[in-house]
């Protein structure tokens, strides 16, 4: 694998949380520059060394409501 693709979204109690898509990683913190070490973390528990990826992606989504 040479890539892993996490979505992050804003937590409705505040921080960010990311979801890995196609593997059962999640991980949270207060801040996105918080998140990237977390998400390195999560990745390198989750894989052995001949799977690890090469590359992280990290795709921000943020929910916004608006009045008209």
């Amino acid at each position: 694998m040479k890539e892993i693709v996490f979505l992050v979204e804003e937590s409705q109690d505040g921080g960010y949380f990311a979801r890995a898509v196609n593997q059962s990683i999640i991980t949270q913190a207060n801040t996105i520059e918080e998140l990237k070490p977390m998400i390195s973390d999560a990745v390198r528990c989750h894989f052995d060394e001949t799977e690890m990826p090469e590359l992280i992606h990290m795709h921000v989504t943020r929910e916004e409501t608006f009045a008209l």
